[in-house]
């Protein structure tokens, strides 16, 4: 039994990052359409379909609960906050060809990540930790000292997904009920700016056609299917053997942006991967050995 829902886990988790990491042609389809716009649509509709999901999944007794803790709606407010401007840049940066960068980004988040643990959550590095932060720390200096560019998508979009974490981890609610709070938080701005502020060709859907139409509705689809195979997995498998497939999103993100989109794979880029890829290396290894070391002093103890 343990072994089918491992492997069910295993499946749900390569169907979820598998989405997230071919994300980027669902946007790449909506390149005529402005990322501001393209925001409102995904915020509109994903809202719709969470409301269906947690109908059908009886989750409204969640939701009520949520709504007379004050404390926790201001932490979803913040985080609503951060994953809308997330999602902006994002989208932003897949239709201005800089997906190599986004790519980074999410390559970067894990060990983002650890340093927020520490900074917030009053974990210690272990020194593999600080080896392979370091050796990332290094690939983004070399870009800025050596070759004057700063990576700031990259870096923005690991802070912002980083930090959205971070407070999401703070505030005891499932999935669905906190996006469907998170997208409710943003429903006003998205409606107030599709019907009264956007000014573009594809701003009235009275004058789109069918598809772009479609397209654009798409988009609650491209943000929840993801988000209900993760949650699935994550029920399913441990979160350290969860996090071993992160990086097959940021994968298919490279291979895209090289591959199909023939964005430019300059020296400075090359350069900074490469230790960006290193310092993952390091990072996984350590946490095998660090699980395997627990595994092993949890036995000793039991026997």
């Amino acid at each position: 039994m343990a072994k089918d829902q491992a492997g069910q886990g295993a499946l749900l988790a390569l169907g979820a990052y598998f989405l997230w990491g071919i994300a980027p042609m669902y946007f790449k389809q909506l390149s005529a359409v402005p990322a501001d716009e393209i925001i409102t649509h995904r915020i509109i509709w994903s809202w719709l379909l969470l409301v269906l999901l947690i109908s059908a999944l009886g989750y409204w007794p969640r939701v009520r609960a949520l709504l007379r803790t004050p404390r926790q709606l201001l932490m979803l407010a913040l985080s609503s906050v951060i994953i809308g401007a997330n999602w902006l840049l994002f989208i932003w940066a897949v239709n201005n060809d800089h997906m190599l960068d986004a790519s980074l980004g999410y390559y970067i988040n894990p060990l983002f990540n650890i340093v927020l643990a520490m900074l917030f959550l009053g974990e210690r590095f272990r020194r593999t930790q600080w080896l392979a932060v370091g050796l990332a720390g290094t690939g983004v200096a070399i870009q800025i000292l050596v070759f004057g560019s700063l990576p700031w998508i990259a870096l923005a979009l690991a802070l912002s997904f980083g930090c959205y974490g971070l407070i999401r981890k703070k505030v005891p609610v499932d999935p669905f009920t906190g996006l469907m709070l998170e997208t409710l938080v943003l429903l006003p701005l998205a409606l107030i700016y599709l019907l009264g502020i956007a000014d573009s060709a594809t701003s009235r859907l009275a004058d789109n056609p069918l598809n772009l139409n479609l397209w654009l509705i798409a988009a609650g689809l491209v943000t929840t299917v993801p988000l209900l195979l993760f949650a699935g997995a994550a029920r399913r498998l441990r979160l350290s053997t969860l996090g071993f497939f992160q990086y097959l999103g940021p994968s298919l993100m490279f291979l895209l942006a090289v591959g199909l989109y023939n964005e430019p794979f300059t020296l400075d880029k090359g350069i900074t991967f490469a230790l960006i890829w290193g310092a993952l290396v390091i990072y996984t290894l350590d946490g095998l050995r660090h699980r395997r070391n627990s595994l092993q002093n949890s036995g000793t103890v039991n026997r």
